[in-house]
């Protein structure tokens, strides 16, 4: 069975065969970065399998959650009432151990001999988009031999000197300038937009259909046809760590704001780094905001599921 997301699982035309019952015809399913998925869509997974199966669930609770409400990984790790698999095992480089030292609280300088994890101080947000930029098309680049679709930038929001809409524009005036012809697209730039709650689709633009006022963008599944109008589309060379959740580059270039406020933690340090499998540029504009981040317990969510949990369980057990 190919790889799918649970929405394409369950409906659509790739969803997956039902057995006489209703139920999804299959005795095991696996699901990858579980960390995102909602009580909505666990609820949906849990209630298509047929009795006797087994799901298991792959992920890393110290990341960025679900777009939707919910932590379900967290809560059903956090409940103990299934068996759980640890590794211990942490990804291999300088990335790799920066990684591992982010999701246990603790941001220390790694041994990078081969420019592996560079650290780029940004002393204002107009520095730290001079800096972005140069390393997006030069730097990264020449270094490392990174096409355009080998490396992405992460940043905390949309809006603001530092957010996905000013770096994207900075971007795509040195890379692919253009009159924005195409509701302020051009073929060549890349996008990306919302395909559905927590799925993100990027593509690079192609051209544009008039008579449908939409565009023709290529993506990794093949060509898919975006509305003009799509409020969630938008230039997508700039990324924020929700965007790029359940994904990776060979190369990340992290930008953390000075006036990223609560929007900086853990998690949002743990996602954005992790993303990258060869290099991570730091575009360092909080100082010692980002070490006190990492530091700080991470923050919960409000949710009973883990209690609930238990009690169903207790509840089997008296039966």
């Amino acid at each position: 069975m190919t790889a799918r997301t649970p929405a394409e699982l369950l409906a659509g035309p790739g969803a997956a065969d039902r057995d006489e019952e209703g139920a999804l015809a299959l005795e095991l399913l696996a699901v990858l970065d579980a960390e995102q998925l909602d009580t909505e869509a666990a609820a949906a997974l849990v209630e298509a399998m047929p009795d006797g199966s087994r799901l298991v669930l792959s992920g890393e609770p110290g990341l960025l959650g679900p777009a939707g409400s919910g932590q379900v990984l967290a809560d059903l790790l956090g409940s103990r009432i299934c068996p759980r698999v640890a590794s211990r095992t942490p990804d291999e480089g300088p990335v790799g151990e920066l990684v591992s030292l982010v999701a246990a609280g603790e941001l220390a300088r790694v041994d990078a001999p081969g420019n592996e994890v560079v650290v780029v101080p940004a002393h204002d947000p107009g520095e730290a988009v001079h800096r972005t930029v140069q390393l997006l098309t030069e730097s990264i680049p020449r270094a490392f031999g990174a096409g355009p679709a080998d490396v992405v930038v992460l940043t905390t929001a949309h809006g603001g000197p530092c957010g996905t809409r000013a770096l994207n524009a900075a971007v795509k005036e040195r890379v692919n300038p253009g009159p924005g012809r195409f509701g302020g697209f051009d073929p060549g730039d890349r996008a990306v937009w919302s395909a559905g709650v927590g799925r993100t689709v990027s593509g690079t633009v192609r051209e544009a259909d008039s008579a449908t006022r939409s565009l023709v963008c290529e993506t990794l599944d093949g060509r898919v046809t975006v509305p003009a109008d799509e409020v969630s589309l938008r230039h997508g060379w700039v990324l924020t760590a929700h965007q790029a959740a359940g994904r990776s580059w060979p190369a990340v270039v992290a930008v953390v704001p000075g006036d990223a406020g609560a929007l900086l933690d853990r998690a949002w340090v743990h996602t954005a780094f992790s993303r990258a499998r060869r290099h991570l540029s730091v575009v360092q504009g909080a100082g010692p905001a980002l070490a006190a981040a990492v530091a700080a317990a991470p923050r919960p969510r409000a949710t009973r599921l883990a209690e609930l949990l238990r009690q169903g369980a207790a509840d089997s057990e008296e039966a």
